[in-house]
């Protein structure tokens, strides 16, 4: 499914459906920011198109070689990054003609560099760990 139209609500979406070994469907939308991710994250979330469930990923291509990124997980909704959806993401922006096969994913946790390699297909991740939580666990 490449650019293909999904309607939800009454709107039609452009969706790239992408595997990194779990379920992807990347929509490019003019301003990731202003986007209502929260609302209609879930909905695609769970469409019937979707039978497994899907992470979505809402995608704002800034040039060739950067692109904004929020994400809506399959089971626990919006996140701060995502490795596989900022793969997921590279891939489709290539497949639809949006990016380079290198390009910066900015997401609200941080950037992501991803390659898709022509030379072997594998598509490749580098970027900073952040720890952003620490808890303690009492077991009785």
């Amino acid at each position: 499914m490449v650019d293909e139209p999904l309607q939800v609500d009454g709107t039609v979406y452009r969706v790239t459906a992408v595997s990194m070994g779990n379920p992807h469907a990347v929509i490019f939308v003019e301003n990731t920011e202003a986007f209502p991710v929260e609302a209609i994250g879930s909905k695609i979330e769970t469409h019937p198109d979707f039978p497994r469930k899907t992470n979505v990923e809402f995608a704002q291509v800034v040039n060739p070689g950067y692109v904004k990124m929020r994400v809506w997980e399959r089971g626990a909704g919006i996140t701060l990054a995502c490795g596989t959806g900022a793969c997921a993401t590279l891939v489709a922006g290539v497949l639809t003609g949006n990016t380079e096969r290198t390009a910066t994913v900015e997401l609200p946790g941080g950037p992501l560099e991803i390659t898709w390699s022509d030379e072997d297909n594998h598509v490749y991740m580098t970027g900073p760990a952040t720890e952003v939580f620490a808890g303690t666990v009492m077991i009785e």
